[in-house]
């Protein structure tokens, strides 16, 4: 092992930690669509006069929300193992991060004026056409930078893909070091990776945050 830090051990880290980088960023970005898809059925799918609805999905949220998210990927393996692992990791972060992202969309939808209500019942809008047209573009559009925002945290969150073998870049980054005894290096390099990645889109969240907030 050196005593200082190994350059030639982080450039030749570089490459297969980018590749587990792409890993990262394509579970982020499909795992954030899964949320804000799902996060905003479950909010609509509240407020459904029938408690056959509105029972279930408030169970199975709060289940989703009081459980680790690190538990909920071990047992999804367990319970799938014939599907790939990256596509499991996808599924339970987009599930996780629903149950989040549904208290989000449903504080958006309240957030909405009573008035606007009013004047679709008062031009006899048919429900599905109240909402596609009148609420939910109103509601996402003042939800955009907390949605934002859990795609950040989902972004960090994913190292923990690698207990189910997904090879995101901290698998890589770990087994790079382990086979290397370069752990300083590697994991100095995928923290600086993850950073770059990172602070610039928290800093366009609080701009657009900002910006909505005229």
């Amino acid at each position: 092992m050196n005593d200082g830090f190994d350059w030639d051990a982080a450039r030749e880290s570089l490459p297969l930690l980018l590749e587990g980088f792409r890993v990262t960023l394509l579970a982020t970005v499909l795992g954030t669509l899964v949320a804000a898809v799902l996060g905003l059925a479950v909010a609509v799918a509240g407020r459904a006069p029938s408690r056959f609805v509105t029972v279930p999905v408030r169970v199975v949220t709060e289940f989703v929300r009081s459980t680790p998210l690190l538990v909920q990927l071990v047992g999804a393996a367990a319970l799938f193992n014939t599907v790939e692992p990256l596509y499991i990791g996808i599924a339970v972060l987009g599930v996780h991060y629903a149950a989040y992202t549904s208290e989000v969309y449903r504080a958006g939808i309240d957030g909405v004026p009573k008035g606007q209500w009013e004047a679709c019942r008062a031009l006899s809008l048919p429900p599905r056409r109240t909402w596609q047209a009148v609420i939910l573009p109103q509601a996402v559009r003042n939800v955009l930078p907390a949605l934002g925002n859990y795609a950040i945290s989902m972004f960090k969150e994913t190292p923990f893909l690698a207990v189910i073998t997904v090879q995101e870049m901290v698998f890589e980054a770990r087994k790079y070091g382990a086979d290397n005894f370069a752990y300083t290096e590697v994991f100095t390099l995928a923290g600086l990776i993850f950073l770059v990645a990172s602070y610039p889109t928290s800093l366009l969240m609080r701009k657009l945050e900002k910006r909505l907030g005229h």
